[in-house]
């Protein structure tokens, strides 16, 4: 009997409207468009604008294109995974609030947390679903609105971050496509670089933490800058190797968006031109959870049935990992 694996069979999306450019970033803090272009290689970053609109929206749009365009009905999907650091509230979980406004009866969720790599991780956790056997069709969302964490007076972190969401659909296949293997990796001693000091219980929402502005990311940026590389780098190789994978057969790396000189540095270990990576950081910032499968989205037509693909992330924690998956249909 044919091995069950679980494979990507569609793609939604949601981006806002709202185009924040580092020209208008450039009247907050002190930088320019140069200085973000040289160092990070982003343009410009969506931000979602509307009052009382939140993650849990981006999410439900995301799933629901993503359901018309796989002629899937609602009540088909077994579970609901969602990938955030940026929840609509601490409870409930803004899976549980996805699943109602997408009208998803049938199935359970929850929230997975593993920052930028979030998505990978949730990937990989509703691949294991698939492969028992017992579950047919999982939507895995990517969603962050990191505007509701960005400290727009901090030059350091205020240029990196954008929003948005795109949900992919997993069903089971015994033709040796979809996902093959991943690797994954945490570390704790990463919980110092990159954070968020308060709203939690170790140090809850004051007077004091407000005042501090400790609800806001912080980071390390030098720090932070040397594990992606080296973490990301090696995870990516350490899978191709594994696998026999050269750069001659491998079809797409789509690395987490969150620096283009750490997509560089990555590219360059694996061994791999510019044109197999995945690229959409000029537009979009780093979305954190939704990187990874907003590039999917993005180079969707240009995918083809059994394409080698690597995915690779690193994220607070520390959090890393990658994917080797063959593409399972084509446009």
């Amino acid at each position: 009997m044919a091995e069950i694996r679980a494979a990507i069979t569609g793609i939604g999306a949601f981006l806002p409207e709202y185009r924040l450019t580092n020209e208008e970033i450039s009247t907050m803090v002190e930088t320019s468009d140069e200085w973000i272009m040289q160092r990070i290689g982003i343009k410009e970053r969506r931000i979602l604008k509307e009052s009382g609109k939140a993650t849990s929206d981006m999410g439900t749009a995301a799933v629901l294109q993503l359901l018309e365009k796989t002629n899937t009905k609602p009540e088909e999907i077994d579970l609901l995974i969602c990938a955030t650091i940026t929840p609509d509230r601490p409870l409930p979980a803004t899976a549980n609030v996805i699943s109602r406004k997408a009208r998803l009866t049938h199935a359970w969720s929850f929230d997975l947390n593993a920052a930028c790599s979030g998505f990978v991780f949730a990937l990989t956790t509703a691949s294991s679903f698939i492969e028992t056997g017992k579950y047919k069709k999982i939507i895995v969302v990517g969603a962050d609105m990191m505007s509701a964490i960005t400290d727009y007076t901090d030059r350091s972190t205020c240029p990196l971050f954008g929003d948005g969401a795109a949900a992919v659909l997993l069903e089971p296949t015994s033709e040796g496509l979809g996902v093959i293997d991943h690797i994954n990796h945490t570390d704790g001693k990463g919980r110092h670089y990159l954070h968020m000091k308060a709203g939690g219980s170790k140090r809850p929402a004051s007077i004091e933490t407000i005042q501090n502005r400790e609800h806001f990311v912080h980071q390390d940026g030098q720090t932070v800058f040397k594990y992606a590389v080296s973490r990301m780098a090696d995870v990516a190789v350490e899978i191709m190797k594994k696998h026999d994978i050269t750069p001659e057969n491998l079809a797409w790396l789509v690395p987490h968006q969150a620096n283009m000189r750490i997509i560089d540095a990555v590219a360059r270990r694996m061994g791999i031109s510019p044109d197999q990576v995945m690229i959409n950081i000029e537009k979009y910032g780093n979305t954190t959870a939704a990187t990874i499968p907003l590039c999917l989205y993005d180079y969707e037509k240009q995918l083809k049935k059994g394409d080698n693909i690597i995915l690779a992330a690193f994220g607070a924690g520390f959090t890393w990992g990658s994917v080797y998956l063959k593409w399972a249909y084509n446009s």
